[in-house]
């Protein structure tokens, strides 16, 4: 609003009437959340902060007060809240915390009996009420691991409250099967927010107490911060109960970390607000098997050091301020906030490219419903594998201690302690010959140490153990018959086994950079018609994000890394991984449903190769070239295999002198210290290049020289047998991926050839890759459809849960608008049948009670259809977003099926859900690279009838990922990405023709007949039923009205009970 010209109107004053430590820190400068969120409102323009100061408070009468239009009042130690209450009847300013109900706070005993009231979860409680210390009371008897209330038994662990909320001294009582002892909780004193004390084992008796049931939650609490009832932030910390340890960062802040709300959480938040009359409300929430519990409620509450948070909170507050004072000024959010106008732009922006696949504009009665999204995993090391046969004593050993002591069993090593023992029985080895095996030949006992050695140098890679990046299998080969230990008999014992290393294929720097950059373009793209985009509905409770992972660890953390970005987190990405994602890898991982005709797919691919064929049988024309039998394949293909081989060759050769350089100076200054105990953090990777690594002319990353060497040697020996004179062409894949790797990342060490030898295995790679999959369109879909089939059951399920869910809202919507002409009986009538599973005490409370009902139902209405904090059309409708991060097979298996479902000879005659130029397209985007990804989004046409087909319509695009060759030089972007070890990620593109329209009902249609039906998988372990505007029944929903008066836009009473 602000001062206009000619001086007519002028801004909302806001008072800040709260003690000034709540305010200030010292005599001027603001506390961190206070003092950033009044500043960003005010840089709106629209109003006038008044601060009462301690003095006015504490000595002036409420006369002299300053007059404002809206108050922030709230309760801290010395302050006046009669006063204020005063204050508030005299001048009748809006409130934004309502003062009345401040009084419940101070007492635990009101904040439950509030709590349930509202039909809100608390755990299991019981009270304990003394007129005097030490009273003896006929209802409470306490025994050795129990007391007792009313007949009602809380065995230990249970939790001692005080009744008065100021009093912070909570007390744990443990069982004496467990050692007994008592945890006092306490505020936070430096670094310590509880301490054990083992000698107490009896209960207070000194005053009044709840006590309630323990609910084990994992060892992390979770804080929740509403800004009015349609805003949420929720950061989960480490709980009091596990150490006592307070976790701070380097900076000396308590280490939280921001986590998702259930929507059944978001109601309950919703609801806390409400049920206190308090817009700006912390809270605290206790996850334990499954359920949620509200165990204690603070009043104003800021979040710390978050300048989303402190953003959100802003934008929120200032629509509450202006629906209540000005509601003819327009509340919709600035696309440049005005404290961001002069910001920098993040820096590499230019990392995804917008592409030609977000379909513009849609009708104004077309409202996004569903973002469904696959995507491969960032940038990564190659992929490598150790096999070796062997005999040593030592070896065989450690197999029999962890496949405990049965001889045929295999064996696999992947914590930390496992993988110490077969490092030290390695060492141990190294640099001995192999006993028994003198008749071999030197050059096999030079290799079998080789091998020993590289083993050796992956267990000591990067000074720390990760199960996530290193597993080892031993599997028994031969066995002998010995005497028992004990003389009665024989036993078998084994005496060769194969050892298989499995290594590399981590997340890069540049892996999570991409990732991460990829969720701030999605947050930025995806979700459009939302003010600022995905933040403002997420934060809103509109957004149902659920994120899924294979079990891989590139692919788990790039699902982090792009939550990161998507969400605009902050920290690290463990805590994030942890509370975010979700692994499934039964949808998202392995072969094996295809492994034979993957097998076949090989086959006749090596047969098309080597033959040197130049024409290949198959139903592809001029206009359908990807119909043929390895399509994409270059027709000079056999002459370049040779070619690849000796380049390969080439490039070998210079790493071997590398490392022959690095061994030597290694062999001078060996340590074999303890390796220290593995970092979770330093495993997770850099998100920039290691400049000192580079500058000394070491390889990018924690890959040593010996390491390096091995992965060329590996690939020379595999990719041709000279005594067979054969080529093995899966191996061309990985010669691909290891040039890549080295033109991006090791560039600095001008290997002469590299340049030569990607170009040629790309040329291979791009035939031989799509058509591991399928040697042809309906092959494609085979392997497509039995590899991605779980993946394409659960799409599905998204696809309809979406569908149901926005049905039930559009009939209750309906049933609404119907009722509300009706009158208020039929409201109710209407609304009951929806209500969930109401409590004995709820529903004869909300009956029994009699209630001040405001007259005015249509305002009563238009808050339950209408909230008006979160700036959007529908509150009542949710978003659902659900993430699945794959690996390279996942994608291209989801793309044949999508783009060849219609050869199926259920679906003949039908077109393909990818237009033709789509299908051009993808024939010649050869490789679905890094970050690549397939998106489905769903719209519903609300302007439609509910049963007509249209009125969900799914869109699809795709992108290929970071598919820019590291050698191109003609793109500025790139060359300056590509200095930082990364490539730009392709925008997306689409896979229909616009204008086209293809609807929900097609789409099942077409792809049912590959996708795993939705009654084979397993019920969710928490049902996720809709949980909207309608979850309570009429009666309750009155109450929530009645009870929160300041949010009516025409309110001006702030009424009490």
């Amino acid at each position: 609003m602000g001062e206009k010209e000619g001086g007519v109107g002028k801004k909302i004053t806001v008072g800040v009437c709260v003690m000034e430590k709540k305010v200030k820190c010292g005599s001027e400068v603001f506390s961190a959340p206070m003092g950033q969120i009044l500043e960003r409102l005010q840089a709106f323009g629209e109003f006038e902060i008044i601060h009462f100061g301690d003095k006015v408070i504490l000595q002036d009468p409420i006369e002299r007060w300053p007059i404002c239009d809206c108050l922030i009042a709230f309760y801290s130690s010395g302050y006046p809240l009669e006063k204020a209450e005063a204050y508030a009847a005299l001048r009748k300013p809006f409130l934004v915390n309502e003062l009345e109900p401040q009084h419940l706070l101070h007492d635990r005993r009101k904040v439950y009996e509030r709590l349930e009231m509202f039909g809100i979860p608390v755990p299991r409680y019981a009270l304990v009420n003394r007129e005097f210390p030490y009273q003896e009371l006929d209802y409470f008897m306490e025994g050795d691991d129990f007391v007792e209330v009313h007949g009602n038994r809380f065995w230990k662990p249970f939790v001692e409250k005080p009744v008065h909320g100021d009093d912070h001294r909570i007390m744990i009582y443990y069982p004496s099967s467990a050692g007994g002892g008592m945890k006092e909780l306490f505020r936070k004193v430096g670094n310590r927010s509880s301490e054990f004390h083992p000698e107490v084992r009896r209960v207070r008796r000194e005053g009044s107490y709840i006590y309630e049931e323990f609910m084990p939650t994992g060892g992390t609490d979770v804080k929740v911060y509403t800004v009015g009832p349609e805003y949420a932030h929720a950061e989960a910390r480490k709980s009091p109960v596990v150490d006592g340890v307070v976790m701070r960062n380097p900076d000396g802040k308590e280490v939280r970390y921001p986590v998702l709300l259930t929507p059944a959480e978001k109601q309950m938040a919703r609801d806390v607000c409400i049920a206190f009359r308090q817009a700006v409300c912390g809270f605290d929430l206790l996850r334990s098997e499954g359920r949620s519990y509200v165990c204690d409620v603070n009043g104003w509450s800021f979040v710390k050091n978050s300048y989303k948070y402190y953003d959100d909170a802003a934008c929120v507050l200032r629509k509450m301020l202006l629906d209540a004072k000005a509601p003819h000024l327009s509340s919709t959010i600035p696309p440049t906030l005005p404290w961001k106008v002069n910001e920098p732009v993040q820096p590499s922006e230019g990392l995804t490219r917008q592409g030609s696949g977000i379909i513009g504009t849609f009708g104004q009665s077309e409202e996004l419903r569903c973002v469904i999204t696959v995507i491969r995993h960032g940038d990564r090391t190659p992929k490598q594998k150790v096999k070796l046969k062997v005999t040593e004593e030592k070896l065989l050993n450690l197999m029999l201690k962890y496949n405990g002591g049965r001889p045929r069993s295999e064996t696999k090593l992947k914590s930390a302690v496992q993988l110490q023992d077969l490092l030290d029985a390695t060492r141990a080895l190294v640099p001995r010959s192999r006993p028994g095996r003198e008749s071999d030949s030197e050059a096999e006992d030079v290799e079998h140490a080789e091998k020993l050695r590289q083993v050796k140098a992956v267990l000591e890679e990067g000074g720390h153990f990760s199960g996530i990046y290193r597993k080892v299998q031993l599997k028994p080969l031969k066995w002998v018959k010995v005497a028992k230990s004990n003389g009665e008999g024989e036993e078998e014992r084994p005496v060769e086994a194969l050892m298989v290393l499995k290594y590399g294929g981590v997340l890069t720097h540049a892996g999570r950079k991409q990732a991460e950059e990829l969720g701030r373009y999605f947050r930025n793209n995806m979700y459009p018609g939302e003010g600022t985009g995905l933040l403002r509905l997420h934060s809103t409770y509109r957004h149902d994000l659920k994120i899924y992972s294979s079990d891989e660890g590139r692919v788990q953390m790039s699902a982090a890394a792009f939550a990161k970005g998507l969400l605009d987190l902050e920290g690290q990405l463990t805590p994030i991984l942890v509370s975010l994602v979700s692994k499934d890898s039964s949808m998202l991982d392995g072969l094996d449903n295809a492994s034979i005709e993957m097998e076949e797919a090989k086959a006749r691919l090596n047969e098309i190769i080597t033959s040197g064929a130049k024409t290949v049988l198959g139903n592809g024309s001029s206009s359908t070239p990807w119909m043929v039998d390895g399509a994409g394949l270059p027709s000079n293909a056999s002459k370049l295999l040779p070619k690849l081989v000796q380049l390969t060759k080439e490039v070998t050769e210079q790493v071997r002198l590398l490392a022959k350089d690095e061994d030597e100076k290694l062999a001078e200054t060996a340590s074999y210290d303890i390796i220290p105990p593995y970092d979770q953090a330093k495993a997770l990777g850099k998100t920039n290049i290691d400049v000192d690594r580079i500058a000394a002319g070491l390889p990018c990353g924690s890959e040593g020289f010996l390491l390096m060497y091995a992965r060329w040697r590996k690939l020379e020996r595999d990719l041709y047998n000279e005594r067979k004179v054969r080529f093995d062409i899966t191996q061309i894949p990985d010669v691909y991926d290891s040039c890549k790797y080295d033109l991006l990342h090791n560039a600095h060490l001008n290997l002469e050839g590299l340049d030569e030898l990607f170009k040629v295995a790309q040329l291979l790679a791009d035939g031989v890759i799509p058509n591991e999959y399928g040697i042809n369109p309906k092959q494609k879909l085979k392997i497509g459809s039995k590899i991605a089939r779980r993946l394409l059951g659960k799409l599905l399920i998204d696809l309809r849960n979406t569908r149901e869910e926005a049905i039930s809202v559009a009939e209750l919507r309906s049933n609404h608008d119907q009722s509300t002409k009706n009158g208020k009986e039929e409201t109710e009538y209407q609304l009951k049948p929806h209500s969930k599973n109401e409590d004995a005490r709820r529903s004869s409370f909300t009956s029994d009670k009699s209630m001040d009902q405001d007259d005015d139902d249509d305002k009563e209405t238009k808050y339950r259809l209408d909230p008006k904090y979160a700036n959007v059309k529908t509150p009542e409708r949710h978003v659902r977003t659900r993430l699945y991060f794959t690996s390279e097979s996942h994608i291209h298996s989801l793309m044949n099926v999508l783009r060849y479902c219609n050869l199926d000879e259920s679906l003949q005659g039908e077109d393909s859900l990818v237009c033709h130029s789509a299908l051009e397209r993808l024939h010649k985007t050869k490789e679905l690279d890094y970050m690549s990804y397939i998106v489905l989004r769903m719209f519903e046409n609300t302007a439609v009838a509910l049963e007509d087909p249209k009125r969900f319509r799914i869109e699809m695009t795709f992108s290929r990922g970071a598919d820019l060759s590291p050698l191109e030089k003609n793109d500025s972007e790139a060359t300056s990405l590509h200095q930082e070890h990364t490539l730009p990620i392709m925008g997306p593109e689409r896979l229909q023709e616009v204008g086209s329209y293809l609807t929900l009902e097609q789409m099942e249609r077409m792809i049912r007949p590959f996708a795993m039906p939705a009654e084979d998988f397993p019920p969710p372990a928490t049902p996720q039923g809709f949980s909207g505007y309608f979850s309570k029944s009429a009666a309750v929903l009155e109450r929530l009205v009645n009870l929160w008066r300041p949010f009516h836009k025409h309110g001006t009473s702030n009424g009490k009970l």
